[in-house]
């Protein structure tokens, strides 16, 4: 299949529905001496499969995938995120060498850019080599593409290239199981039918009970969500 059938698919009141043999993976979030989040780790890689539902309602004995359990929990899965794009709602932070966007709305509160300091105030310092590396990293690992920075000079994102897939989220330092992470700019496909902006990183809800979506907002943190992998725990 060619990049034009890779894409996932919104249904109602159901799971999201992967088509174009978008690899899966598990990856879990490492802290450093400090137990500020600092970098993601792979546990585990998927079977490879040309199409797959993943559970959005939570509440699947088969997570990441669905098992029809929402059917049985009557689970409510209606949209209601903006489709606005990213520039339009993100606030702007200008650094000497950095500038950060930062679109609040998208915050699944996966916290790496709480180390040293803050993003924000490493991009206010950013003319010091070791804090513009640092709030960099911050921002890359930053899963629901929440934080970009831009390079000052050329006006450009600093954006990795993300392989093409979808991560299964662990969190161990909240003890708590994360989002879907979309990775690498795979087409969303609301409902009705709208593709939402396509992008390097977003995060989808799979705990069910986010108030923004089908994108994460932290809730599944709250709720201490786990899809019963001890194996990552603490």
């Amino acid at each position: 299949m060619n990049m034009e059938d890779k894409r996932i698919k919104i249904s109602e009141n159901g799971p999201y529905l992967v088509s174009g043999g978008i690899p899966l993976v598990k990856l879990k979030v490492i802290t450093d001496d400090l137990e500020y989040p600092y970098k993601w780790v792979e546990e585990s890689k998927y079977p490879e499969q040309e199409s797959y539902a993943l559970c959005r309602c939570g509440q699947s004995k088969n997570k990441p995938f669905c098992d029809k359990t929402h059917l049985k929990v009557g689970f409510d899965g209606t949209e209601v995120a903006t489709t606005d794009s990213y520039m339009e709602r993100a606030k702007t932070l200008e650094g000497p060498d950095l500038i950060l966007t930062d679109n609040y709305d998208l915050c699944s509160h996966t916290a790496f850019c709480t180390r040293a300091g803050g993003i924000g105030s490493l991009v206010m310092r950013s003319d010091d080599p070791e804090a513009k590396k640092t709030a960099i990293e911050e921002a890359a690992n930053c899963d629901s593409g929440r934080l970009v920075v831009w390079d000052k000079e050329t006006n450009e994102p600093i954006e990795g290239e993300l392989e093409l897939s979808i991560v299964v989220a662990e969190e161990p330092d909240k003890n708590v199981s994360g989002a879907l992470w979309v990775r690498g700019g795979i087409p969303i496909n609301s409902l009705d039918g709208i593709v939402y902006e396509v992008r390097n990183r977003v995060t989808l809800c799979r705990c069910g009970n986010s108030f923004n979506k089908p994108f994460c907002d932290g809730t599944h943190i709250m709720m201490g969500f786990s899809d019963g992998d001890e194996s990552i725990r603490r």
